[in-house]
């Protein structure tokens, strides 16, 4: 490592190698420091359960990345980059043999909405700023800024479609009847759109290794095991570029800032934890309904209604006993995750902040309830919980893995409220993680605004 450089990020998550990699373009001199042993930060793999079965440890299904316009530009298949389609996006399992199923037709969502979903993701994917396509982006966001309980019963008519639709909202642990629920909703349909919801060929790990690769094809270079605890930690720099959360900055002694932005920061408001589980399988999982059998992504937790009051019980402090259940099952259709005839599957529910619940058996007893005989499918199984996920990734505070509450108020001013949101005012340094717009999910784009941020005062 050397002394000094044009440009040093700290931590190798998806954001934080997208910032490099556009710093490095411009021919900038860039290292990455990264506390773990592994690069990835949300994007990681591990035989977690039995040797031979691979699991994401965090982050398991990317619709945004392969939709990202940061993504789109890199080349990163020639690094080994490539993704799985199943052959249903997402089913929504109801009782009996019925399941709704992610299929804009079947959905009968208005097409001048969604017909220009290349288009439209960029305007959204970013921070507040004039969009390209004005009149597009006004008509989507009328709508993105409803409650999703409004938005469901407005665009849908069954109850079935509803239900899917909340389960769809539901990634941004938000109460389903605050305003701004509907966006992460529209955005993942959109995505949907564009580019289906996919798996990363050989688990999440490989969107970090393409990144890493590409990265060093460019000059770049990647020091792991290299934890920042103080300032004097960090090479000199023309630019430091954070790929942290407000709290982890914060916590960096000898980091001089303002102090009126150090207070503002300290402000900043994290959302609602996961429980997660990983299992090894003998069998495909049992699902009652052939589209549950066919759908790379699963969402269990009924109707509109029980998902709704699932979400809510969460921000109340509590938990429901049918939580909402987000299941991918990649080895259906990857078959590099799991030994010839065995299966993987992963799932996660929302928990309060920072709570030490086991919601093992809520998990399992919801699954059951749509694919009775799971259980014996199970040969082992992984779980982590908030402090897990936290220890592992320090970016997830209280296992929020989102980097922050998604709430309308944090859209707008994440972390701060800012023209820029990405420099941290009177200094060289800059937030490039999910804490800044737009917020969570594997998609490189807080990372790529925050190196045009710092590009644009070099």
């Amino acid at each position: 490592m050397n002394s000094t450089y044009d440009a040093v990020v700290v931590g190798a998550g998806p954001n934080g190698l997208a910032a490099a990699i556009t710093l490095a373009k411009k021919g900038l001199s860039v290292t990455v420091l990264e506390a773990s042993s592994t690069i990835g930060g949300g994007t990681r793999s591990q035989e977690l359960t039995l040797p031979g079965f691979v699991h994401d440890v965090c982050s398991a299904v990317h619709p945004l990345a392969v939709a990202s316009p940061v993504f789109r530009e890199l080349p990163l298949h020639e690094h080994g980059l490539s993704f799985v389609n199943p052959t249903l996006p997402l089913a929504h399992p109801f009782e009996g043999e019925r399941a709704a199923v992610l299929n804009l037709a079947v959905l009968n969502l208005d097409e001048a909405r969604y017909a220009h979903a290349d288009t439209l993701l960029p305007d959204v994917l970013g921070p507040l700023r004039f969009p390209k396509h004005p009149v597009r982006f006004a008509r989507f966001g009328v709508h993105a800024l409803l409650p999703a309980t409004i938005t469901a019963k407005w665009f849908f008519r069954s109850h079935e479609e509803r239900a899917l639709w909340a389960g769809i909202a539901a990634h941004s642990a938000l109460p389903l009847t605050s305003l701004g629920s509907s966006a992460p909703a529209m955005i993942l349909t959109l995505a949907a759109r564009s580019a289906n919801w996919p798996f990363a060929k050989g688990g999440s790990q490989s969107i970090a290794d393409a990144l890493a690769n590409y990265l060093r094809s460019l000059g770049g270079e990647i020091v792991t095991n290299c934890r920042v605890k103080n300032a004097a930690d960090i090479p000199s720099a023309r630019m430091v570029l954070f790929d942290l959360t407000p709290k982890q900055i914060l916590n960096i002694e000898g980091l001089k800032m303002p102090d009126r932005y150090r207070h503002r920061l300290g402000r900043f408001r994290y959302g609602p934890g996961v429980f997660k589980l990983d299992w090894a399988l003998n069998n495909p999982i049992p699902w009652r309904a052939q589209a549950c059998r066919e759908a790379g992504t699963v969402h269990i937790g009924g109707s509109l209604t029980e998902i709704a009051q699932s979400e809510q019980a969460i921000w109340n402090g509590s938990f429901s006993e049918r939580p909402f259940v987000i299941l991918a099952q990649p080895s259906l259709f990857d078959k590099t995750r799991a030994p010839e005839g065995n299966h993987t599957a992963w799932a996660y529910c929302h928990v309060p902040h920072g709570s030490r619940i086991d919601a093992t058996q809520a998990i399992e007893d919801q699954i059951e309830r749509y694919a009775p005989g799971f259980r014996d499918c199970i040969i082992a199984r992984h779980a982590m919980g908030t402090k897990a996920f936290e220890e592992y990734n320090a970016n997830d505070i209280g296992g929020d893995i989102l980097g922050g509450a998604m709430t309308i108020g944090q859209l707008l001013s994440r972390p701060v409220w800012s023209l820029d949101p990405y420099h941290i005012p009177s200094t060289n340094m800059y937030i490039c993680s999910s804490s800044t717009p737009p917020g969570g999910g594997v998609h490189g784009v807080c990372g790529y605004f925050a190196a045009q941020s710092a590009l644009s005062r070099l």
